[in-house]
């Protein structure tokens, strides 16, 4: 497994709102950990883990949080509450023969405040759920009463052979999953306000 630390990239910000977006930055560098069967990004969150879980087991919130931008909203907007819970999402990819197209997720793991996770499919025509093997997971380590370290890991050591012919893994850089880990910090400080 290798290790790179990663610092966020600079967006044009000016004055004061500078000064606090690199103090944030400088509290909440990323690091990225890839292994054959999956990729890590891990971020520390100004935010108690109760209120960080929140914000991922809101679905609503998920397009939000996205750093792919391939998530477009939600579908089924009841909050994740247990394990085998089933919720929907609108997508879109360019290389996707439908382009817009809908995904369907289970809910794998739920430990509050500790780690939420879904595996990732579709719904046949029939309605029958086909899950691909792919696992999304959030695991939260509170670094005190006001700080969380949130790991988000994509894993693929499910997917079967006939999947991994026609797809490669990952199919983005580790840099979505950086930006995603932004992008939560970014929803969970606004939702602490």
């Amino acid at each position: 497994m290798s290790v790179v630390t990663v610092a966020p990239a600079q967006p044009l910000i000016t004055g004061g709102a500078r000064l606090e977006r690199k103090a944030r930055e400088e509290r909440t560098r990323g690091v990225h950990t890839r292994d054959q069967e999956n990729v890590s990004a891990t971020l520390t969150v100004a935010a108690p883990a109760a209120r960080v879980l929140a914000v991922l087991a809101d679905p609503a919130a998920h397009a939000a949080i996205d750093g792919t931008g391939w998530v477009q909203e939600a579908v089924d907007r009841a909050p994740l509450t247990e394990t085998g819970q089933i919720f929907r999402m609108g997508m879109y990819h360019a290389d996707h023969p439908d382009r817009d197209y809908q995904v369907v997720n289970k809910v794998e793991v739920l430990d509050p405040p500790r780690a939420i996770g879904w595996l990732t499919g579709e719904e046949k025509s029939d309605g029958h759920l086909e899950f691909g093997g792919w696992l999304w997971r959030y695991d939260l380590a509170p670094l005190g009463p006001s700080e969380t370290e949130v790991t988000l890991t994509y894993d693929w050591s499910a997917v079967p052979q006939a999947i991994r012919e026609y797809i490669q893994f990952p199919p983005f850089g580790p840099e979505h999953l950086t930006n995603s880990l932004h992008h939560l910090a970014e929803l969970v400080a606004a939702a602490g306000r």
